[in-house]
């Protein structure tokens, strides 16, 4: 058996545990044992075993992986996300769809505190839509809108996502966060603009709320100026030399244990949940992590990743039809997986890939740009039908909401996605242009 025959039969094997329900970290984990085993003997993979599982999880920079899913149990125990929908639904809610746009705004503010996208999706459902069901918008706006909204914790810096891609490519996570940067504000702006014409189209889904004076709105604002603060001081602190990521996580994590300690009136037992609640979250990465490095391991030993690199490389295809390809790929994987362990899952084999294709950009260029569009597809996947996690979540919030209803909403947003990601691929300098403006 050749060694690309072994490894497609290798994610085989691994698309069939997944579809019997087997967690996607033991999945891997099996599949690379079990391949690994039968491809070079029990011995060598004992032997890797033995020093892999020890180097992968002594490894410094994952300590920034648990620092800053604390810092998001942090903010949600804070009350961060009422106080940030408050402020933008203050500036927003007197506009048609002004709602759905303030919830889409709060997601944004919120992901950049969090860092995770299910969590971001399911925290500030639980706020806006009670307030949008309230004032009488429909449930595919409502739905759609928070589902969509939620993507954004996974590409808004920080992210836990766009960190294990940095370190697996061998990346800068500070350039990776703020490469990120402009590509998430356009998808929020792209998400409210495709909330305008929803709601131009059906005024009726989206009634105009109640203005707040400026009064209200300075006082909102008064509310969320502590969050600026802790954003800011974390992403110009890991990019200025002032901390290293983890030590940037640190300190994110201690603001908004802080604020969440002042404001949230988080006591003992909250700081107990917030703690169990991290080490569960963390123990669940680093279970995907150890399973993606031994399936990994499996296909580093056939030869897979090197071979298929060497037949693109040979076939002359154009650097963008490749590139579409791996796209394409994505959104189909997106169906069947979540973001991070098809990140995982792929990265290892299509890094070496991209970094071997002339886009006239350097190999670091090139690859930082393909990260931030590898997370913008992986967050399409998120929902896209038939599938769509985030959909699923939030329509698990508002259980008077037919699925098909939930779908339909998340349409307009799919369009914007499309655009954005059209984009980003003919213009590389909305994401490179601020890392080569402070570099």
């Amino acid at each position: 058996m050749s060694g690309v025959a072994a490894g497609l039969g290798g994610f085989a094997v691994l698309l069939v545990l997944m579809a019997l329900r087997v967690p996607i970290g033991v999945a891997m984990l099996a599949t690379g044992l079990g391949g690994y085993a039968a491809w070079t003997g029990t011995t060598p993979l004992v032997a890797f075993l033995k020093t892999s599982t020890y180097y992968q999880f002594s490894t410094y920079s994952l300590s920034v992986i648990p620092l800053f899913v604390l810092m998001g149990e942090f903010a949600t125990r804070a009350g961060m996300s009422r106080a940030l929908y408050r402020t933008a639904a203050a500036f927003l809610g007197h506009r048609r769809g002004g709602l759905a746009m303030a919830s889409i705004g709060g997601c944004a503010a919120f992901g950049a505190i969090c860092g995770s996208s299910l969590a971001t999706a399911a925290t500030m459902g639980q706020v806006a839509l009670p307030e949008m069901r309230r004032y009488g918008y429909s449930g595919a706006l409502s739905t759609g809108s928070l589902a969509a909204g939620g993507t954004l914790g996974i590409l808004i810096p920080p992210s836990v996502i766009l960190v294990l891609y940095a370190l697996m490519a061998e990346m800068s996570i500070a350039k990776m966060f703020v490469a990120a940067l402009v590509p998430g504000v356009l998808a929020a702006l792209g998400y409210m603009a495709a909330v305008a014409i929803f709601v131009r189209r059906r005024p009726q889904d989206g009634p105009a709320g109640p203005r707040a004076d400026w009064r209200e709105r300075l006082a909102a604002l008064r509310e969320t100026w502590s969050l600026i603060v802790i954003f800011v001081l974390v992403i110009a602190g890991m990019y200025r030399g002032w901390f290293t990521p983890t030590e940037a996580a640190a300190v994110g994590a201690f603001g908004t244990g802080c604020l969440a300690v002042l404001h949230g009136g988080m006591r003992l037992s909250g700081i107990a949940a917030c703690l169990r609640g991290t080490a569960a979250t963390s123990a669940m990465i680093f279970l995907i992590l150890l399973g993606a490095e031994t399936f990994n391991a499996f296909l580093a030993q056939t030869r897979t990743p090197v071979l298929l690199a060497e037949a693109i490389g040979e076939a002359g295809l154009p650097p963008i039809l490749v590139l579409l390809a791996m796209l394409a790929l994505y959104l189909v994987l997106g169906c069947v997986m979540d973001s991070m362990s098809m990140l995982l899952l792929t990265v290892p084999i299509f890094y070496p890939i991209v970094a071997g294709l002339d886009f006239g950009m350097s190999r670091e260029e090139t690859l930082i740009w393909f990260g931030i569009l590898a997370v913008v597809v992986v967050e399409v996947g998120l929902i896209t039908p038939p599938v769509g996690m985030n959909v699923f979540v939030i329509n698990g919030l508002a259980r008077d909401v037919p699925m098909i209803e939930s779908f339909r909403g998340v349409l307009p947003f799919l369009i914007s996605d499309g655009l954005r990601i059209a984009a980003l691929i003919a213009f590389p300098a909305i994401s490179l242009g601020l890392v080569r403006l402070l570099g």
